[in-house]
């Protein structure tokens, strides 16, 4: 597969920017006040690791019409000048006492003293990464602007992928597909976990991608007992059931999908829990169509799973949204309202436990068209794969 350009357009970021414009309108917002890096990427194009320093603060306003300004570090300013924003205000920072608050104070005036309304994000799954007391400040310093959740808005558009952005993640997918097509070359009795996890980074690498940020899973006698652990140096051992759950990233868009296999020889035990995952993501990726509830979904796997009781386990979500993103909006959750719609990606991640506390978590990435869900990551084979 050809890998699609690095970055959009500049008609990527304005139709963003006008689709966003059109519901602040609606919402009677006129002004967003962005903070957190998926969102001041998803809008302005800038791309960079330096996110990792807590250091910083990094703002970006989108006004009621026109262009996003960007309030930044000067640090960021040459890059933030390479993507297609005009607007850029800086301040050498760090300075604890004025990182950036006079500048967003002096943006968003005009706005306070219409008394008019701006939008930020703070529902679930998001966070104010500046100051809480340098927030206190700039809002106290704003009488008479009222702040709105801005949560949904910028949640509807996120979790509808653009056709640039469904190339970008099949194509991350792609990757992680060779990766795991890999793995029983790489890996074999004897060999340490971590040294497994080390391989299948450098695997990652090798085909492509530019990361590959998360890497976690586990291997036990007959199955593992979490998902979430970084590497022992434990060997592998005869009748291990061994995953591997990864999101690589290329071009800052993510895949995120696991793979179990078992090490010599697997037990039935093993193996039943595997198809009856197999079936119940087979189930999800069937319901998966434009105005199901994502709760549906959730419904038609753990019909599959059967009852916590059957099994055991209590995960509140069996799979969520795919982009920016390793984990984005919506939730596949029983509680989870919202419809699903044409070029939602999503990733399809029934789990049980079985027998002594073992659990077992299969994944696929999918994204939904107008006649159902088209795979993104090659299907996982149908009977537990032994190495």
């Amino acid at each position: 597969m050809t890998a699609p350009d690095r970055g959009f357009p500049t008609a990527e970021y304005a139709g963003r920017t006008a689709r966003a414009q059109a519901a602040m309108a609606r919402a009677g917002m006129a002004g967003l006040l962005l903070t957190t890096e998926p969102e001041v990427r998803y809008f302005s194009g800038f791309h960079t690791l330096f996110w990792q320093s807590p250091t910083r603060p990094w703002f970006l306003f989108l006004p009621a019409s026109g262009r996003p300004v960007a309030v930044i570090p000067e640090i960021g300013a040459a890059l933030m000048r390479r993507t297609w924003i005009e607007d850029i205000r800086s301040w050498s920072a760090p300075a604890p006492g004025d990182d950036g608050i006079s500048l967003l104070t002096e943006l968003l005036s005009p706005l306070a003293e219409r008394r008019e309304t701006l939008g930020v994000m703070k529902g679930p799954e998001t966070h104010l990464r500046m100051p809480l007391g340098d927030y206190e400040r700039l809002v106290s310093g704003l009488g008479g602007l009222r702040i709105a959740d801005a949560t949904g808005l910028v949640r509807g558009l996120r979790m509808v992928k653009s056709e640039a952005e469904i190339a970008k993640i099949a194509h991350v997918c792609a990757i992680g597909s060779r990766v795991f097509a890999r793995v029983p070359e790489i890996a074999r009795e004897g060999q340490p976990l971590d040294a497994l996890f080390r391989a299948v980074r450098r695997e990652a690498l090798a085909q492509g991608a530019d990361d590959m940020p998360y890497l976690v899973g586990g291997a036990e006698a007959g199955g593992y007992r979490d998902v979430i652990s970084p590497p022992s140096d434990r060997a592998l051992a005869r009748g291990d059931v061994l995953m591997l759950d990864f999101g690589a990233c290329r071009d800052g868009y993510f895949c995120d999908f696991d793979r179990n296999f078992a090490i010599g020889e697997a037990d039935d035990a093993a193996r039943r829990a595997y198809d009856v995952l197999w079936r119940a993501t087979e189930a999800g990726r069937a319901a998966a169509r434009p105005g199901t509830p994502c709760r549906e979904l959730f419904r038609v796997m753990q019909a599959v799973i059967g009852a916590p009781d059957d099994h055991g386990g209590a995960v509140g979500r069996l799979g969520h949204g795919l982009g920016l993103q390793l984990t984005e909006w919506p939730s596949l959750a029983a509680w989870e309202e919202t419809e699903i719609t044409e070029n939602m990606v999503l990733t399809l991640e029934p789990s049980l436990a079985y027998g002594a506390g073992r659990v077992m978590v299969h994944e696929e990435n999918i994204v939904v068209r107008t006649g159902g869900a088209d795979l993104l990551t090659d299907r996982a084979a149908p009977d537990l794969p032994v190495i």
